[in-house]
């Protein structure tokens, strides 16, 4: 779950962002103490960068792109083009973005905007889609995702973010 936090770790950047973008899209929402997203994997969003590692303790984006999990990545989308029906893939960025060709755009929806990264963020703000995903569901017949998280949350969890 990129951009997920436990509770008690600062929300990163990108997290802060997406936070701003609910705030002005989905009424009701308001910005949690907390980057804990587990609440949007129990309704089926799932949230995955190409590559799922960094070096440790660097801002380095992509410092372990070499390392074979755009292969994994790929055929995780690759599975869920191919063996799911009426997805609505969200493609923040240029690389997500690429991804798409990889899609099957008459089974699924893509909607494609900016990353929420500070470095991007002006292509981010005011993209609204999360209220264009959840139409986009409904126009498939599907429930709305709540993008709304507690406001609140001071202990763990119950459960854990292993169990995503």
């Amino acid at each position: 779950m990129c951009f997920s936090v436990m509770p008690g770790i600062a929300a990163p950047p990108s997290l802060k962002n997406i936070y701003k973008e609910l705030e002005v899209d989905i009424p009701g929402f308001e910005t949690p103490n907390h980057g804990y997203l587990l609440p949007w994997a129990h309704q089926g969003v799932l949230l995955l960068n190409a590559t799922l590692t960094v070096r440790e303790g660097h801002k380095e984006a992509n410092s372990h792109s070499n390392c074979g999990w755009q292969r994994f990545t790929d055929e995780v989308i690759k599975v869920l083009n191919d063996q799911k029906e009426g997805i609505v893939f969200l493609l923040w960025g240029g690389f997500a973005q690429k991804k798409g060709k990889m899609l099957d755009k008459k089974r699924h929806r893509v909607l494609q905007t900016g990353h929420p990264s500070p470095l991007s963020v002006k292509k981010w703000r005011g993209c609204k889609v999360f209220s264009k995903c959840n139409a986009e569901l409904e126009k498939l017949g599907k429930g709305k995702i709540d993008w709304c998280l507690p406001v609140e949350m001071e202990t763990e969890p119950s459960g854990s973010m292993d169990s995503v």
